[in-house]
Protein backbone atom coordinates (compact mmCIF):
# COMPACT_ATOMS: atom_id res chain seq x y z
CA UNK A 1 0.00 0.00 0.00
CA UNK A 2 1.23 3.75 -0.86
CA UNK A 3 2.20 5.44 2.39
CA UNK A 4 -0.51 8.22 3.83
CA UNK A 5 -3.01 7.96 6.50
CA UNK A 6 -6.21 6.01 5.75
CA UNK A 7 -8.66 8.76 4.42
CA UNK A 8 -11.60 6.84 6.02
CA UNK A 9 -12.99 2.80 6.64
CA UNK A 10 -15.35 3.57 3.38
CA UNK A 11 -12.64 4.55 1.66
CA UNK A 12 -9.73 2.30 2.26
CA UNK A 13 -6.64 4.00 0.68
CA UNK A 14 -4.01 6.81 1.66
CA UNK A 15 -4.57 10.23 -0.19
CA UNK A 16 -1.52 9.27 -2.24
CA UNK A 17 -3.00 6.18 -3.00
CA UNK A 18 -6.60 8.02 -4.14
CA UNK A 19 -5.19 10.03 -6.30
CA UNK A 20 -3.11 7.74 -7.58
CA UNK A 21 -6.27 6.00 -8.50
CA UNK A 22 -7.88 8.90 -9.91
CA UNK A 23 -5.38 9.15 -12.36
CA UNK A 24 -5.47 6.22 -13.72
CA UNK A 25 -8.98 6.25 -14.20
CA UNK A 26 -9.38 9.25 -16.09
CA UNK A 27 -6.54 7.70 -18.42
CA UNK A 28 -8.32 4.04 -18.59
CA UNK A 29 -11.71 5.80 -19.30
CA UNK A 30 -9.64 7.74 -22.56
CA UNK A 31 -8.07 4.47 -23.98
CA UNK A 32 -11.04 2.37 -23.15
CA UNK A 33 -12.98 5.06 -25.14
CA UNK A 34 -11.06 5.04 -27.81
CA UNK A 35 -10.52 1.29 -28.78
CA UNK A 36 -10.84 -0.44 -25.21
CA UNK A 37 -8.56 -2.10 -23.18
CA UNK A 38 -8.71 0.64 -20.02
CA UNK A 39 -8.34 -2.39 -17.73
CA UNK A 40 -4.35 -2.72 -18.31
CA UNK A 41 -3.89 0.80 -16.31
CA UNK A 42 -6.84 0.70 -13.83
CA UNK A 43 -6.51 -2.30 -12.98
CA UNK A 44 -3.10 -3.18 -11.70
CA UNK A 45 -3.30 0.38 -10.23
CA UNK A 46 -6.27 -0.61 -8.33
CA UNK A 47 -3.95 -3.89 -7.16
CA UNK A 48 -0.54 -1.58 -6.25
CA UNK A 49 -2.99 0.84 -4.29
CA UNK A 50 -5.61 -1.04 -2.25
CA UNK A 51 -4.33 -2.30 0.98
CA UNK A 52 -2.93 -6.27 0.55
CA UNK A 53 -6.00 -7.19 3.14
CA UNK A 54 -8.81 -6.40 0.97
CA UNK A 55 -10.43 -9.47 -0.76
CA UNK A 56 -9.60 -9.84 -4.65
CA UNK A 57 -13.52 -9.83 -5.59
CA UNK A 58 -13.33 -6.32 -4.27
CA UNK A 59 -10.64 -5.04 -6.32
CA UNK A 60 -12.75 -6.21 -9.58
CA UNK A 61 -15.73 -5.28 -8.74
CA UNK A 62 -14.96 -2.03 -7.54
CA UNK A 63 -12.88 -1.91 -11.06
CA UNK A 64 -15.83 -2.91 -13.06
CA UNK A 65 -17.97 -0.26 -11.41
CA UNK A 66 -16.01 2.33 -12.63
CA UNK A 67 -15.35 0.81 -16.05
CA UNK A 68 -19.18 0.77 -16.45
CA UNK A 69 -19.68 4.21 -16.00
CA UNK A 70 -16.31 5.51 -18.14
CA UNK A 71 -17.86 2.76 -20.80
CA UNK A 72 -21.24 4.53 -20.82
CA UNK A 73 -20.22 7.93 -20.91
CA UNK A 74 -18.11 6.41 -24.16
CA UNK A 75 -21.17 5.10 -25.65
CA UNK A 76 -23.22 8.39 -25.40
CA UNK A 77 -20.61 10.37 -27.17
CA UNK A 78 -20.18 7.74 -29.63
CA UNK A 79 -24.05 7.41 -30.40
CA UNK A 80 -24.40 10.96 -30.68
CA UNK A 81 -21.87 11.18 -33.80
CA UNK A 82 -22.43 7.56 -35.44
CA UNK A 83 -25.25 5.48 -36.80
CA UNK A 84 -25.65 2.07 -35.58
CA UNK A 85 -27.03 -1.44 -37.35
CA UNK A 86 -29.72 -3.00 -35.16
CA UNK A 87 -28.79 -6.21 -36.98
CA UNK A 88 -25.22 -5.90 -35.68
CA UNK A 89 -25.70 -4.82 -32.20
CA UNK A 90 -28.22 -6.93 -31.15
CA UNK A 91 -26.96 -9.89 -31.67
CA UNK A 92 -23.50 -9.00 -31.12
CA UNK A 93 -24.91 -7.33 -27.45
CA UNK A 94 -27.02 -10.49 -26.27
CA UNK A 95 -23.87 -12.74 -27.23
CA UNK A 96 -22.06 -10.97 -25.20
CA UNK A 97 -24.17 -11.47 -21.74
CA UNK A 98 -24.17 -15.16 -22.58
CA UNK A 99 -20.80 -15.62 -22.76
CA UNK A 100 -19.67 -13.18 -20.22
CA UNK A 101 -21.80 -15.03 -18.06
CA UNK A 102 -20.92 -18.39 -19.07
CA UNK A 103 -16.99 -17.21 -18.57
CA UNK A 104 -17.17 -15.79 -15.43
CA UNK A 105 -19.36 -19.40 -13.93
CA UNK A 106 -16.60 -21.01 -15.63
CA UNK A 107 -13.72 -19.23 -14.35
CA UNK A 108 -13.18 -21.27 -11.26
CA UNK A 109 -12.53 -24.54 -12.65
CA UNK A 110 -9.95 -23.28 -15.75
CA UNK A 111 -6.53 -22.30 -14.23
CA UNK A 112 -5.48 -18.87 -15.96
CA UNK A 113 -2.02 -20.09 -16.44
CA UNK A 114 -3.73 -22.14 -18.97
CA UNK A 115 -5.22 -19.26 -20.63
CA UNK A 116 -2.84 -16.87 -20.46
CA UNK A 117 0.27 -18.70 -22.88
CA UNK A 118 -3.02 -19.08 -25.17
CA UNK A 119 -4.14 -15.56 -25.49
CA UNK A 120 -0.59 -14.32 -25.13
CA UNK A 121 -0.17 -15.68 -29.13
CA UNK A 122 -3.17 -14.46 -30.22
CA UNK A 123 -2.64 -10.98 -29.13
CA UNK A 124 0.53 -11.35 -30.80
CA UNK A 125 -0.90 -12.90 -34.41
CA UNK A 126 -3.45 -9.60 -33.82
CA UNK A 127 -1.29 -6.89 -33.51
CA UNK A 128 1.19 -8.52 -36.61
CA UNK A 129 -1.81 -8.64 -38.75
CA UNK A 130 -3.34 -5.08 -37.91
CA UNK A 131 0.81 -3.67 -38.28
CA UNK A 132 1.12 -5.64 -42.10
CA UNK A 133 -2.03 -4.28 -43.48
CA UNK A 134 -2.11 -0.70 -43.16
CA UNK A 135 -5.56 -0.28 -44.82
CA UNK A 136 -7.42 -2.65 -42.64
CA UNK A 137 -10.28 -1.01 -40.62
CA UNK A 138 -9.42 2.85 -42.65
CA UNK A 139 -12.54 2.44 -44.32
CA UNK A 140 -15.90 1.74 -43.45
CA UNK A 141 -16.69 -1.16 -46.07
CA UNK A 142 -19.11 -3.72 -44.45
CA UNK A 143 -18.44 -7.62 -45.95
CA UNK A 144 -22.23 -9.26 -45.78
CA UNK A 145 -25.36 -7.34 -47.04
CA UNK A 146 -27.36 -10.14 -46.06
CA UNK A 147 -29.00 -9.20 -42.22
CA UNK A 148 -28.89 -12.83 -41.39
CA UNK A 149 -24.84 -13.05 -42.25
CA UNK A 150 -24.49 -10.17 -40.08
CA UNK A 151 -26.24 -11.25 -37.45
CA UNK A 152 -25.09 -14.37 -36.68
CA UNK A 153 -21.55 -13.45 -36.93
CA UNK A 154 -22.06 -10.72 -34.62
CA UNK A 155 -23.33 -13.10 -32.14
CA UNK A 156 -20.45 -15.46 -32.51
CA UNK A 157 -17.93 -11.97 -31.83
CA UNK A 158 -20.17 -11.60 -29.04
CA UNK A 159 -20.17 -14.86 -27.67
CA UNK A 160 -16.56 -15.68 -28.12
CA UNK A 161 -15.27 -12.15 -26.57
CA UNK A 162 -17.58 -12.03 -23.98
CA UNK A 163 -16.72 -15.76 -23.05
CA UNK A 164 -12.56 -14.26 -22.92
CA UNK A 165 -14.21 -11.41 -20.49
CA UNK A 166 -15.81 -14.12 -18.23
CA UNK A 167 -12.95 -16.46 -17.91
CA UNK A 168 -9.76 -14.20 -17.90
CA UNK A 169 -10.47 -10.25 -19.51
CA UNK A 170 -7.68 -8.30 -20.41
CA UNK A 171 -7.95 -6.08 -23.67
CA UNK A 172 -11.95 -7.70 -24.41
CA UNK A 173 -12.28 -3.97 -25.88
CA UNK A 174 -9.62 -4.41 -28.25
CA UNK A 175 -10.70 -8.16 -29.33
CA UNK A 176 -14.23 -6.49 -29.92
CA UNK A 177 -12.55 -4.15 -32.13
CA UNK A 178 -10.39 -6.17 -34.23
CA UNK A 179 -12.99 -9.42 -35.18
CA UNK A 180 -15.51 -6.44 -35.77
CA UNK A 181 -13.07 -5.04 -38.23
CA UNK A 182 -11.61 -8.46 -39.46
CA UNK A 183 -15.11 -10.47 -39.86
CA UNK A 184 -17.25 -7.88 -40.61
CA UNK A 185 -15.11 -5.31 -42.45
CA UNK A 186 -16.14 -2.07 -40.42
CA UNK A 187 -13.70 0.68 -40.35
CA UNK A 188 -12.05 1.19 -36.65
CA UNK A 189 -14.86 4.17 -35.60
CA UNK A 190 -17.60 2.32 -36.54
CA UNK A 191 -16.51 -0.93 -35.08
CA UNK A 192 -15.42 1.18 -31.35
CA UNK A 193 -19.08 2.01 -31.00
CA UNK A 194 -20.70 -1.28 -31.57
CA UNK A 195 -17.25 -2.86 -29.62
CA UNK A 196 -17.85 -0.13 -26.45
CA UNK A 197 -21.80 -1.06 -26.22
CA UNK A 198 -21.09 -4.98 -26.28
CA UNK A 199 -18.14 -4.54 -23.51
CA UNK A 200 -20.65 -2.05 -21.65
CA UNK A 201 -22.97 -5.31 -21.42
CA UNK A 202 -19.91 -7.98 -20.54
CA UNK A 203 -19.24 -4.71 -17.71
CA UNK A 204 -22.73 -5.02 -16.39
CA UNK A 205 -22.79 -8.59 -16.53
CA UNK A 206 -20.03 -8.65 -14.46
CA UNK A 207 -21.11 -6.10 -12.18
CA UNK A 208 -24.15 -7.77 -11.02
CA UNK A 209 -22.65 -10.42 -10.30
CA UNK A 210 -20.13 -8.75 -8.11
CA UNK A 211 -22.81 -6.33 -6.78
CA UNK A 212 -25.21 -9.10 -5.40
CA UNK A 213 -22.70 -10.39 -3.41
CA UNK A 214 -21.92 -7.06 -1.79
CA UNK A 215 -18.28 -7.45 -3.47
CA UNK A 216 -17.78 -3.54 -4.15
CA UNK A 217 -15.56 -0.98 -2.72
CA UNK A 218 -18.78 1.37 -3.32
CA UNK A 219 -17.50 5.13 -2.40
CA UNK A 220 -13.71 4.57 -3.93
CA UNK A 221 -15.75 3.33 -7.18
CA UNK A 222 -17.92 5.97 -7.94
CA UNK A 223 -15.07 8.20 -7.51
CA UNK A 224 -12.96 6.56 -9.50
CA UNK A 225 -15.98 6.40 -12.01
CA UNK A 226 -15.77 10.30 -12.33
CA UNK A 227 -12.58 10.61 -13.79
CA UNK A 228 -13.36 7.36 -15.75
CA UNK A 229 -16.47 9.35 -17.24
CA UNK A 230 -14.46 12.37 -17.98
CA UNK A 231 -11.52 10.40 -19.70
CA UNK A 232 -14.26 8.56 -22.08
CA UNK A 233 -15.95 11.69 -22.51
CA UNK A 234 -12.40 13.36 -23.47
CA UNK A 235 -11.75 10.00 -25.90
CA UNK A 236 -14.76 9.25 -27.25
CA UNK A 237 -14.82 13.01 -28.89
CA UNK A 238 -11.25 12.75 -30.11
CA UNK A 239 -11.64 9.51 -31.40
CA UNK A 240 -14.89 10.67 -33.48
CA UNK A 241 -13.32 13.82 -34.59
CA UNK A 242 -9.97 12.14 -35.98
CA UNK A 243 -11.17 9.01 -37.39
CA UNK A 244 -10.32 5.27 -38.09
CA UNK A 245 -6.72 6.48 -38.77
CA UNK A 246 -6.14 7.58 -35.00
CA UNK A 247 -8.56 4.77 -33.40
CA UNK A 248 -5.59 2.35 -35.37
CA UNK A 249 -2.41 4.13 -33.62
CA UNK A 250 -4.22 3.78 -30.34
CA UNK A 251 -5.12 0.20 -30.99
CA UNK A 252 -1.95 -0.71 -31.84
CA UNK A 253 -0.08 0.83 -28.78
CA UNK A 254 -2.70 -0.63 -26.58
CA UNK A 255 -1.99 -4.25 -28.40
CA UNK A 256 1.57 -3.83 -27.13
CA UNK A 257 0.93 -2.69 -23.59
CA UNK A 258 -1.23 -5.95 -24.02
CA UNK A 259 1.54 -8.15 -25.12
CA UNK A 260 3.91 -6.90 -22.41
CA UNK A 261 1.51 -7.75 -19.64
CA UNK A 262 0.78 -10.89 -20.74
CA UNK A 263 4.21 -12.17 -21.49
CA UNK A 264 5.02 -10.71 -18.11
CA UNK A 265 2.45 -12.80 -16.75
CA UNK A 266 3.60 -15.92 -18.77
CA UNK A 267 7.10 -15.14 -17.42
CA UNK A 268 6.25 -14.57 -13.48
CA UNK A 269 3.62 -18.58 -14.08
CA UNK A 270 6.39 -20.55 -15.61
CA UNK A 271 9.47 -19.39 -13.24
CA UNK A 272 7.62 -19.02 -9.68
CA UNK A 273 9.02 -15.45 -9.26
Amino acid sequence: MLDGPLIAEWLPVSVAALVLLLVAAGVAGWVDAVVGGGGLIQLPALVIAVPSDVATPFILGTNKLSSFFGTLSASWVYLRKIRVQLVLLVPLVAGAYAGSTVGAALSRYVPREVLTPIVLVAVIAVALYTLFKPTMGLHHEPRHDRATAVAWRAAMIGLLVGFYDGILGPGTGSFFVILIVGVLGYGFLQASVNAKIANLTTNLAALVVYGVHGEVLLALGLAMAVMNITGGFIGARMATKRGSGFVRIVFLVTLSILIVKLAWDTVVQFTGS
